[in-house]
């Protein structure tokens, strides 16, 4: 089977021309120029970046997965080539009912319609992993069942080892194939590949997410049904709302565009500082909004995590844009760790100061965030930083945002509506608000310690004095043993007298 798909890929990337992508930076390698002696030079209409988007839509879901991921690594892919894969949709066929139902079947040990009151047999929405049907629970709660595609596992097994293969070729064959560390690339897809194949992480994802968001009135996530949950089936809250890309609609519906496109700004980076806990495929198919105007998010597949360090990083280098001080943009790099500490400050200054300076000749509100973060990256990229996947993910995230923003509100100044919430968080990193957020958090261990101070006290002192006392036993018995040790010999040296007088007599 294996053969097979390679021959397939083979033929793929020969239908359109994907070899002379190849060999137009492998020309002067000795693979290169046999490659080219065996496969002449042909001349195609259509540009590279679409030629390989549709070399990858023919070679199926997981391919085209892939050029969706490829897509977000702005930071290793020539933009052209970026802006194409863009494009690519997930639209997959449904797989057939009957293997729906074996699904369900194997998970639950009995037939589905001994599990839900109703089952629609028609998907609501297919994807390359899974699929989705509405259905009703015994009581009548209404759900939504995510199935996983049957066989998928072996399908992504064998297209990750060709894909690892291709990776392993590329980096032999092509001369920047090493800076762009396609194998990397690979291993970093395989990884949301494991996280998508089990349902029960993406359930704890989804209900990670509607904890932190509980009770907001900007965001709604839906419900787990975890006793109908396993590894190959996720059922949640049905949700109902209209897709945000129907701007028409929700304008139809009274909805304030203005007010909601800030309002995703707010979820986002609400999301990133104060939960550092993300949704990392936040394009327009993942979201509904309500007539009241409140998002609906859903597929939790792919989520994104940063820690204390990496919020401190983005919130410095945000403000510190903000007022054009690159300097600080420059140092935050250096303090961070990623890029290395030899690096001269005031010439990565002046790097990130030929970049983003043009940016503040225009208006604010024509400045793109996620464009600018991903110039960041590409000019330190220069001084050897090495690319951390949770900011690609990040940026990506903020691109999609940004961009759904700007389709419901064109005026969207994402830099103003943003500013104050940065402010605010780093207010409660440092001074006097940091310090009474680690007190509260701290005071239910002191409130289970205090009481104990006494008695540890006393204890404390109790093995000191301990401590003391063993050490001064231990120094009594060492001059013993050195008192001993003098007596046996003038003991002996005695003996020796006597012995010698009695020899002389």
């Amino acid at each position: 089977m294996r053969l097979f798909r390679l021959a397939k890929i083979v033929s793929v990337s020969l239908r359109f021309g994907l070899d002379q992508l190849v060999l137009d930076h492998a020309s002067n390698t000795r693979i290169g120029e046999w490659v080219q002696r065996l496969v002449p030079r042909r001349r195609f209409t259509a540009s590279r970046g679409e030629r390989l988007r549709r070399a990858l839509e023919s070679l199926g879901p997981i391919f085209v997965k892939f050029g969706q991921m490829l897509s977000t690594r702005r930071d290793l892919l020539p933009l052209d080539i970026a802006d194409e894969l863009a494009l690519l949709q997930d639209r997959v066929p449904p797989f057939p009912t009957a293997q729906v139902l074996d699904v369900l079947l194997r998970e639950y040990g009995r037939p589905v319609d001994a599990v839900f009151r109703s089952f629609a047999l028609q998907p609501v929405a297919s994807a390359s992993v899974a699929q989705v049907h509405f259905a009703e629970l015994p009581d009548g709660t209404e759900v939504a069942v995510k199935v996983l595609r049957p066989g998928i596992e072996e399908v992504i097994a064998h297209d990750m080892a060709l894909l690892d293969t291709a990776a392993l070729l590329i980096e032999r064959v092509w001369r920047e194939g090493r800076r762009l560390k396609p194998r990397e690339v690979v291993e970093e897809f395989a990884r949301h590949l494991e996280d998508e194949l089990d349902m029960m992480r993406e359930a704890a994802n989804c209900s990670q997410l509607r904890r932190n968001f509980a009770g907001s009135a900007l965001l709604q996530v839906p419900e787990v049904h975890w006793d109908y949950c396993g590894r190959r089936v996720m059922v949640m809250q049905r949700m109902a709302g209209t897709p945000v890309s129907q701007v028409d609609a929700l304008r139809a519906q009274g909805v304030d565009l203005k007010a909601l496109s800030r309002a995703g700004v707010e979820i986002f980076f609400t999301q990133v500082f104060r939960d550092g806990f993300f949704h990392a495929d936040m394009h327009p198919g993942n979201i509904l909004v309500t007539p009241q105007g409140q998002y609906v998010a859903l597929d939790f597949g792919i989520m994104g995590t940063l820690n204390d360090r990496d919020k401190a990083y983005l919130a410095q280098n945000f403000l510190a844009f903000f007022r054009r001080d690159y300097r600080r943009v420059a140092q935050a790099h250096i303090d961070a760790g990623w890029v290395p500490p030899h690096t001269r400050v005031d010439e990565f200054e002046n790097a990130i100061r030929a970049v983003c300076e043009p940016i503040f000749d225009r208006p604010l509100k024509d400045i793109s965030f996620g464009k600018t973060l991903l110039r960041l990256f590409q000019t330190a990229r220069r001084f050897e930083m090495e690319v951390q996947p949770q900011l690609v993910m990040l940026q990506k995230t903020l691109l999609n945002i940004e961009g759904m923003g700007r389709q419901l509100d064109p005026e969207l100044d994402l830099w103003q509506t943003a500013k104050p919430f940065l402010e605010r968080w780093m207010s409660e990193q440092i001074g006097w608000r940091a310090l009474l957020r680690h007190v509260r958090e701290e005071a239910p261990e002191w409130a289970g310690t205090l009481p104990q101070l006494p008695r540890l006290l006393h204890r404390a002192l109790l093995r000191d004095a301990d401590r003391h006392e063993a050490a001064r036993h231990a120094e009594l018995m060492r001059a013993l043993r050195w008192r001993n040790l003098w007596l046996g010999c003038l003991c002996v040296l005695a003996a020796l007298g006597l012995l010698a007088l009695c020899l002389a007599g």
